[in-house]
């Protein structure tokens, strides 16, 4: 059952709002295997410039300055041999090429190993730039996805600690500097915890970045969707429009000819004439009656008052649910005609949508204006939402459906409506609001000023 009503000002009333409405989630499929990203060749060959560059710094200021004593030679050779082997990767693949998981791994595990012989030959895990073992995981962590990262992440953790045991010694300028076994075990253990710790951060981090982006352009894909049916709407509504003097005039025409027609043949074709036009007339007539009104000019406003009414119309058929639209204002201030945004007509049509799915047996739309503001707002009288997911709404992927055969519609919720109609809400300047109505049930509210929704008379 649906209605809707034009009342008074009235007292507060709020509005709805469920996590994962909106029919574009089902078109949704997705796989978090990964973090979600893949590695250019050029971020692979601008990291290994950083980590030579590095450890080229790191052995001259021990040599030049401080006196060290280190295999120098065996060391510049090595570090020699990876700037080779960057600079022939560099040059023989495009830096936008975006490499496979295999290579990338593979080129990961070769720095892994580089890094793990420079620092065997200078002191083991008694050394601290050790910690640069966790450049390569860090980055395998941001790009690749789980299987290959456990794979060098065991990589740099057994090199850790395999330099606690087996290593030269720390080169330092006297004699040589003998740390314990427990002091070493101690720095492996360390660099060990660092890798799992920026790993694990790092790849959270990616996760969410990936997540955000797949929903962001699923945001898109819905607003660009609704845009292209609006435009349909309008170009039809311009077409009937259009038709309609024509249609009226052939319809003359042809009684004309009926009236006279000399024989009854010719009698017979103008009365099917005028049959056709009035059959064109009826088809217009349905084209008009529909949310797209006569012209574009009339099609691209709408008063509050439609504005409720297409949001509730497709839930007017649900059973054991009463969905009811007030617009109020405020005492002398004339409703406003409002610009037709394909987004809020979305967006409110999916709160109510969760609404529906939510409520015990009512759902409550109320839209109101005021001199300076407009304000839509849902209401159901359901349990409201979870603490938990109070706190996260507006994120992706957040929801609490466990799937269809509770929910009055039959919708599968992948979390994805509410961060989808808030977004859009928000592109058209829209300050999106949710709490825990009293003493139940879920409440949304969205508040534009006039000068961001109001159509004005031309």
């Amino acid at each position: 059952m649906a209605s809707v009503k034009t009342t008074t000002p009235s007292g507060p009333a709020a509005g709805l709002d469920r996590q994962s409405p909106a029919q574009a989630q089902d078109e949704l499929a997705w796989d978090m295997r990964g973090a979600g990203g893949r590695l250019r060749m050029r971020t692979l060959v601008t990291l290994r410039w950083t980590l030579i560059l590095g450890e080229v710094a790191i052995l001259l200021v021990g040599a030049l300055f401080l006196g060290f004593r280190a295999p120098y030679a065996i060391c510049f050779g090595l570090i020699g041999a990876a700037a080779w082997i960057n600079l022939l990767t560099g040059v023989a693949s495009p830096g936008q090429r975006m490499i496979a998981d295999w290579e990338a791994t593979a080129q990961l595990a070769f720095d892994i190993a580089q890094i793990s012989v420079l620092v065997f030959l200078t002191g083991g895990s008694g050394n601290p730039f050790i910690l640069m073992l966790i450049a390569p995981i860090a980055l395998a962590a941001a790009t690749l996805p789980l299987k290959p990262l456990l794979i060098l992440g065991g990589a740099a953790v057994g090199a850790s600690l395999a330099l606690a045991f087996f290593h030269l010694p720390l080169p330092v300028r006297g004699p040589n500097v003998s740390f314990s076994l427990i002091y070493m075990l101690s720095s492996s253990a360390a660099n060990v915890a660092g890798i799992l710790v920026i790993a694990s951060s790092v790849r959270q981090a990616a996760q969410e970045s990936a997540r955000m982006a797949l929903a962001l352009d699923v945001t898109q894909n819905v607003l660009s969707r609704e845009q292209r049916l609006s435009a349909l709407g309008a170009l039809a509504a311009a077409a009937a429009h259009e038709l309609g003097t024509p249609l009226a005039t052939i319809a003359i025409v042809a009684k004309e000819m009926a009236r006279e027609a000399p024989t009854a043949q010719i009698k017979e074709d103008a009365d099917l004439l005028i049959a056709q036009a009035a059959r064109c007339r009826e088809i217009l007539r349905r084209l008009t009656d529909a949310p797209a009104e006569a012209s574009d000019v009339v099609h691209e406003r709408m008063s509050l008052l439609q504005l409720v009414h297409e949001v509730i119309e497709p839930h007017a058929g649900v059973k054991g649910v009463r969905v009811e639209a007030i617009v109020t204002g405020a005492a002398g201030v004339a409703s406003p005609d409002i610009w037709r945004m394909p987004e809020v007509l979305h967006a409110l049509t999916s709160f109510v949508e969760n609404a529906v799915d939510f409520a015990t047996s009512e759902v409550l739309i109320t839209a109101r204006f005021d001199a300076l503001s407009v304000s839509m707002e849902v209401r159901d009288d359901g349990p409201g939402f979870a603490p938990e997911v109070l706190a996260k709404l507006g994120e992706p992927y957040v929801t609490t459906r466990p799937g269809a055969e509770g929910s009055r519609t039959g919708h599968i919720g992948m979390g994805l409506g509410f961060f989808i109609a808030k977004t859009l809400l928000e592109r058209t300047g829209a300050a999106v609001t949710f709490q825990n109505g009293r003493p139940r049930g879920a409440v949304v509210s969205a508040r534009w000023t006039r000068a961001q929704i109001e159509a004005p008379l031309a």
